[in-house]
C-alpha cells in the first residue's frame, strides 16, 4: 500500500511541472509571456551539460521576443504558474522544494540577438533553505507569494540590454543525478540608466557540476543547510 501511495505521489509530482510566465517591472505587471523566451512546454532541464540550461529549451534565441527598458536599481519580479491559469492551484506544486537564483548578463549588442554563451552571468540573487527547523525552501515562499519573487537591480550595472535568467531547482528526486529538475526563465531588458561596475561572471552551462551538493542532494533526511550551485551573490 506505501509503495502504491509513493507511485501515485511520484506520478503526481511529474505532472507538477511549472514555467516563468510574467515579468513585473517596478510592481508594474508586463503581461503574460511579454519580454519573456518561453519554452514550447512546462517540462524542466535535466543535463546541467545542456545548452538548454542557459535560457530552457529554444532559448538561444530571442529574436521574436520583445525587450523591456528598466532602471539600474528598479525591482524586477518573476512570476511562475504550473499552467497558463493564476488561481484554482498551487503556482507551483509544493512538493517541488528547492532554490530559487536570479542571474543577469550583459548582451554585446541587442539582448534578442543575444545567446547568453560563455561566461557572462552573474548571480544577484540566491535563497536556498530558509529554515532548517521547519524545513522551508525559498519554494514555499514562491508559492505563498502567488508564484512571485523579486530582485533589487544592482544600480551599479552599465547601461545597456540584458538577459536576466531567473531559475527554480526542484530537489524532490534530487537525490541521484540526473535528478534535480530546473526550471528556467528568460527575459529580455534595457537599462536606461546605471553605472560602470564590472561583475563577476560564469558560464551556464558550466558553473554547475552534477557532483555539486546543492544539485545531488536527499532533502528527506533532516538537512540542516544547503549551498546552491553557482557561487556567491554578486550585491553591487
Amino acid at each position: 500500500m506505501k509503495t502504491a501511495l509513493a507511485l501515485l505521489a511520484s506520478a503526481a509530482l511529474a505532472n507538477a511541472h511549472f514555467t516563468m510566465q510574467y515579468l513585473w517591472n517596478n510592481g508594474v505587471d508586463q503581461g503574460i509571456n511579454n519580454y519573456l523566451r518561453f519554452p514550447p512546454n512546462n517540462n524542466p532541464v535535466t543535463d546541467v551539460t545542456s545548452t538548454d540550461m542557459t535560457c530552457n529549451v529554444g532559448g538561444l534565441v530571442g529574436s521574436a521576443t520583445g525587450t523591456v527598458a528598466i532602471n539600474a536599481g528598479t525591482t524586477v519580479t518573476f512570476e511562475w504558474h504550473q499552467h497558463a491559469q493564476r488561481t484554482g492551484e498551487d503556482p507551483i506544486s509544493g512538493g517541488h522544494k528547492g532554490p530559487v537564483q536570479v542571474y543577469i548578463a550583459k548582451a554585446p549588442t541587442t539582448a534578442a540577438s543575444f545567446n547568453g554563451q560563455g561566461a557572462v552571468w552573474t548571480k544577484i540573487y540566491s535563497s536556498g533553505l530558509v529554515n532548517a527547523q521547519s524545513q522551508q525552501w525559498a519554494t514555499d515562499i514562491v508559492n505563498t507569494n502567488s508564484g512571485k519573487h523579486s530582485v533589487t537591480i544592482p544600480a551599479s550595472l552599465p547601461a545597456g540590454e540584458y538577459l536576466l535568467r531567473a531559475e527554480i531547482i526542484a530537489l524532490h528526486v534530487a537525490s541521484s543525478y540526473p535528478g534535480a529538475q530546473f526550471y528556467i526563465g528568460c527575459a529580455q531588458v534595457k537599462i536606461a540608466s546605471g553605472g560602470s561596475a564590472n561583475p563577476p561572471k560564469v558560464s551556464i552551462p558550466g558553473t554547475y557540476k552534477s557532483s555539486d551538493p546543492g544539485i545531488t542532494v536527499n532533502i528527506y533526511n533532516n538537512l540542516q543547510s544547503y549551498t546552491a550551485p553557482g557561487g556567491a551573490v554578486w550585491s553591487g
